[in-house]
């Protein structure tokens, strides 16, 4: 179903700008989006809108099922304040939308979790996590997507690709440009792209809405 290359994203964290800029800088590529259109941001539904409109293929993340579900029990406290609001805030259908990802996607090329095939919404995994557990998590695919560190990277173990696309809403590798990838399907592998966007417009509002500040302060460092 893919063409050659695509755009792989992840933690769009309801970052409008940012996320508009990535698809700016995107172009006519196929999108497909690793977990977390939601949280810590101020624009929920304009981003959820914009998924749809989009068509873009994607995965639940941690953020996107304590919305949709209420159960925020293994967020901390200001993440959680953001749940509560972002869930007020969501219309119905864009509700409906976050309830209906899919915890993990499969086809014959590759595979996608927002956390790991053993705890698909939460759990954590990073660069260094070793061959034979990667090698695990890879199982029959080729190409092995993964989100929720905010941390991008790229691994090749025994020809077969795992990649973490970063945070396109809150990277946290001390860069505060919107990060996003390019996979090649065809050669099995992946650039990391970074996206400058308007920071100050989405701290404006995050301190207009109430929302925890240290989450204005994330955007600008970058961690």
């Amino acid at each position: 179903m893919w063409l050659m290359e695509i755009a792989v994203l992840a933690d769009v964290h309801a970052n409008l700008p940012a996320l508009e800029a990535v698809l700016e800088d995107i172009g006519d590529l196929d999108v497909f989006c690793c977990g977390d259109l939601v949280g810590y941001n101020p624009f929920p539904n304009e981003t959820v809108e914009l998924f749809r409109r989009q068509g873009i293929l994607g995965i639940m993340g941690n953020h996107d099922y304590a919305v949709a579900t209420g159960d925020s029990s293994r967020l901390n406290a200001p993440a959680k304040k953001v749940v509560e609001w972002t869930a007020k805030e969501l219309s119905a259908d864009n509700l409906k939308f976050l309830s209906s990802l899919p915890k993990s996607y499969e086809d014959e090329r590759l595979s996608a979790f927002h956390g790991s095939p053993c705890d698909p919404l939460f759990d954590y995994i990073f660069q260094n996590t070793s061959d034979e557990i990667l090698t695990s998590f890879i199982g029959k695919s080729s190409i092995l997507i993964l989100g929720h560190t905010h941390l991008p990277f790229t691994r090749e173990i025994k020809g077969k690709l795992v990649l973490n696309p970063g945070s396109v809403g809150q990277p946290r590798d001390h860069n505060s440009r919107a990060a996003y990838a390019v996979l090649d399907l065809e050669k099995q592998s992946a650039v990391i792209r970074r996206v400058k966007y308007d920071v100050d417009s989405v701290a404006r509002e995050i301190r207009r809405q109430g929302l925890p500040l240290e989450f204005a302060e994330r955007l600008y460092s970058g961690d």
